[in-house]
């Protein structure tokens, strides 16, 4: 799919009435934030959508050099926390939010009293992920999953349970004069699923990070591999 138009997006993006009083929405890009440098703070802002349904893809940019000590991209009730004071991932501390954490390579949800995730899944303990300054947020509320995909690789669920919820992409940062972006490229209503979609999934579920070798290492038609990574054809790649 082609991405949405602009005025599209705005109305998917951020929300200025929706945030902590540290951080403004740009008048002259209203799809990025900017945080004052505020010491010992760490500031979140929802966006503007409420998401109950369907599927839903974003583009974050957020440079590496502005993340700073906690930076997490994630959905959050409206009951979820906007400011608090010192630094901390705010976004996953409590059972209102769920968040990645792009330095530490964590997952949080409640995490002061649930255990922190890896993500992606398969790295080694000691093996750093970096994320680099543009990667895609995906939110599929009828599965009730969130998950990322970066330089077009899927790197798999990230949380699940979120069906019957009702979500806003959240941000929270702590870097003095950071920038984010949050661009909404489109989404799809709930509809049934093709038969042969339904076994891609399974085939790609089964695959794990994996999948994104599988046109050098598995013997199959050209036809069927293009099919299972998204390709239409050799010049044009879909991430869904």
């Amino acid at each position: 799919m082609a991405p949405c138009p602009l005025d599209v997006a705005i109305k998917n993006s951020w929300n200025p009435e929706d945030r902590s009083l540290n951080v403004f929405v740009k008048e002259s890009d209203k799809l990025t934030l900017h945080r004052h440098p505020v010491a010992q703070s760490t500031d979140c802002i929802r966006g503007r959508q409420c998401y109950t349904r369907g599927l839903h893809v974003w583009e974050i940019t957020w440079t590496g050099q502005q993340r700073g000590t906690h930076a997490v991209i994630g959905v959050a009730t409206s009951q979820a926390a906007l400011h608090c004071n010192g630094y901390q991932s705010l976004v996953g501390a409590d059972k209102e939010s769920w968040g990645w954490d792009l330095g530490r390579n964590k997952l949080y949800h409640d995490y002061k009293n649930e255990p922190s995730v890896s993500y992606p899944s398969h790295l080694n303990p000691d093996e750093t992920f970096l994320v680099p300054d543009k990667f895609l947020l995906v939110l599929d509320m009828d599965e009730g999953t969130m998950s990322f995909v970066v330089d077009g690789q899927y790197l798999g669920v990230a949380f699940r349970g979120l069906k019957g919820k009702k979500l806003f992409p959240i941000v929270s940062a702590v870097w003095g004069h950071c920038e984010i972006t949050l661009r909404y490229l489109n989404g799809l209503d709930p509809e049934p699923i093709p038969l042969k979609d339904i076994c891609r999934t399974t085939i790609r579920h089964y695959a794990g990070y994996k999948i994104n070798v599988i046109h050098k290492e598995v013997n199959l038609p050209v036809a069927l591999k293009n099919y299972l990574l998204y390709q239409d054809n050799a010049n044009q790649h879909f991430v869904f």
